[in-house]
């Protein structure tokens, strides 16, 4: 026994003598290559450990990393996920090189995906090369100004229902679970636009859209599903291997079965809308099972294109809101200013909330865009290097493969950019502030071939839903909140509050 236990302990201590030459091996990568590096920790490298009490928001986290990289002077720097090397760009002309004028050398983002077990999983987001070109090819004319147009109506008539719910609200005196109420809006929006179904979140408190909504948006919530998550990101051969997913089977399920109820419907009754599932639809494949050409959408395809948009269009533009009206909530001059905006612009187009009157509204764009610099919803954006790239002023070259990190969060509240980052200050993106900062400091959406494909669709209900707050209704902390600051949940891969924000809603 004595003998077979020293032959246990000399193997465990081999094999971690062997793990841990391989990692110091690893961690050295970025000096073999002459890039300037943050130091690395075993096992985990640059990332906090899933295990850690302490542990920050994923945002928050490379936020943090992005700040040592610049107080030490670094254009671009190495960090480590795991083991394994990514490159992260600091100077605003080496990210718009990644992100614009060299996309070519950048075209994936190597968000993982498993196709064959999680066909739902591979979206536009998610899928690169030439099959990412043809997808977004055909489905660019989705998001015209014409298209959105079209479904502008459907947008005005979720808002009605949301005047109602905060007329209720208000006349009973209830805090707002501010973020809950704007996720029931946005979700009846998206599932009417992406689905043409009424999903009446505001009427059935459980209604499965909202509730699989949140399950997709909370993706990472645990810590054995973050780490999971986190694996095969940073090991996507070994996530493939052991069958992980992007989507959970109970969520691609209900989605799969949402789609084809919904195009056998179409189908059978010969019913034609003016939505995103229309145009989807239009794009079917006649053989479902083909792997199709970007000249046409399988049936996994389109389900697919459904969940992004479904997630983009309800997580992004309901939190979105959420901080505006938070921030104007404690900065009560602001909040009178965009009131103001409402009230003139609405009355020059004859008292109606209209496409048109909406892009009148010039200072409540600047303080969406304010809100987006501090609390950007996808606050870290990544890009794979497809093939070797020599680093502009550098003697360096990216090597295939390598991941790229583009810090938004970190660029957004960089000092450098904007003095005083902390502070919530509209005026920042006046057209003179604007015309005076390097466009790359401010990424809410990505930039560039894979800049948000939604980008104008979720400005339109976010506007939607403020206008038709904001010109009825007076916002203001509630009592309930016992800090005004929030923290951002570090278990969410979007950026979300881990305390709920209420909100005090008097009728104006």
């Amino acid at each position: 026994m004595a003998s077979m236990a020293i032959d246990i302990l000399s193997t465990l201590v081999a094999i971690a003598c062997i793990l841990y030459t391989y990692f110091k091996w690893s961690f050295s990568y970025w000096k073999r290559k002459n890039v300037p590096y943050l130091e690395p920790s075993i096992p985990f490298g640059n990332l906090q450990s899933p295990f850690d009490k302490s542990r920050v928001s994923l945002g928050s986290h490379i936020s943090n990393l992005y700040r040592q990289a610049r107080e030490k002077g670094y254009r671009h720097c190495g960090v480590y996920f795991f083991n394994r090397a990514l490159y992260m760009p600091t100077d605003p002309n080496l990210l718009k090189n990644v992100l614009q004028r060299d996309f070519n050398y950048f075209v994936d983002r190597g968000f993982y995906y498993n196709e064959s077990k999680d066909p739902l999983g591979a979206h536009l987001f998610a899928i690169g090369g030439s099959k990412w070109r043809n997808l977004r090819r055909k489905l660019t004319p989705t998001f015209t100004s014409g298209k959105i147009k079209a479904m502008f109506k459907t947008v005005i008539d979720c808002g009605l229902i949301l005047e109602k719910v905060m007329a209720r609200e208000s006349a009973n005196n209830n805090p707002v679970d501010i973020k809950e109420v704007m996720g029931r809006f946005t979700t009846d929006i998206i599932g009417c636009c992406a689905f043409g179904l009424d999903c009446n979140t505001f009427q059935d408190e459980e209604s499965p859209f909202r509730l699989y909504g949140k399950k997709i948006a909370s993706i990472g919530e645990n810590k054995f599903e973050f780490l999971m998550v986190a694996i095969s990101h940073s090991f996507p051969k070994l996530g493939r291997a052991l069958g992980l997913r992007q989507l959970s089977k109970d969520v691609s399920d209900f989605f799969s079965k949402v789609v084809k109820d919904n195009i056998d419907y179409r189908e059978e009754n010969n019913i034609v809308r003016k939505d995103f599932f229309q145009i989807l639809m239009e794009m079917k494949s006649k053989n479902d099972e083909s792997e199709g050409d970007g000249n046409s959408l399988t049936f996994n395809e389109i389900a697919a294109q459904c969940v992004i948009f479904f997630l983009a269009g309800f997580d992004t533009s309901s939190t979105t809101m959420t901080f505006a009206l938070y921030n104007m909530s404690r900065n009560q001059e602001v909040q009178e200013k965009v009131r103001d905006e409402i009230n003139r612009v609405l009355a020059k187009h004859g008292g109606e909330i209209t496409y048109e009157a909406l892009n009148d509204m010039h200072y409540m764009g600047q303080v969406i865009e304010e809100t987006l610099r501090l609390h950007p919803p996808v606050p870290v954006i990544t890009r794979v290097c497809v093939k070797d790239y020599k680093v502009e002023g550098e003697d360096v070259i990216i090597q295939k493969g390598t991941k790229v990190v583009i810090p938004i969060m970190g660029i957004h509240h960089d000092e450098k950019n904007y003095p005083d980052a902390e502070t919530f200050d509209p005026e920042r993106f006046n057209l003179e502030n604007k015309a005076s900062r390097d466009p790359f400091t401010y990424i809410p959406f990505g930039e560039g071939n894979r800049i948000c494909i939604g980008l104008r669709f979720g400005v339109l209900q976010t506007k939607v839903g403020l206008t038709v707050l904001l010109k009825n209704y007076k916002f203001s902390l509630s009592k309930i909140m016992k800090d005004e600051k929030i923290t951002y949940d570090p278990s969410a891969f979007l950026l979300n509050t881990t305390e709920k924000i209420y909100l005090d809603c008097q009728k104006i």
